[in-house]
């Protein structure tokens, strides 16, 4: 799902938001997390999940090219950690569409 069909599906489900309404919307929300990844704050949607920030240190790599050694600069990187909601709702959904492909493979 990208941006534009996120709007798209707040637009459809929610008639009184015009389509820019739907835009504005997604916008203000993800600017938001955005913001506030960024100050380094945790973001929790119960039900959904939580967004937070990792910290790698610092570490040598190595260019697959070359082979030389390379530093790799520490870096902080957003973090998404499902709840147990979306883990369960994503395993049943999973687990159906293996067993209707799996049907389909029988005839």
């Amino acid at each position: 799902m990208t941006r534009s069909d996120l709007v798209e599906a707040l637009a459809n489900r929610f008639s009184q938001l015009t389509h820019q309404d739907a835009e504005f919307a997604v916008k203000a929300i993800l600017d938001a997390m955005n913001d506030a990844l960024v100050r380094g704050q945790r973001i929790e949607i119960r039900g959904f999940g939580s967004f937070s920030v990792n910290h790698r240190p610092p570490r040598m790599g190595r260019n697959p090219r070359s082979g030389e050694s390379v530093a790799i600069p520490e870096r902080r990187v957003p973090h998404f950690k499902p709840g147990k909601a979306l883990r369960e709702a994503v395993d049943a959904q999973t687990a159906q569409l293996q067993d209707v492909q799996g049907m389909h493979k029988l005839r």
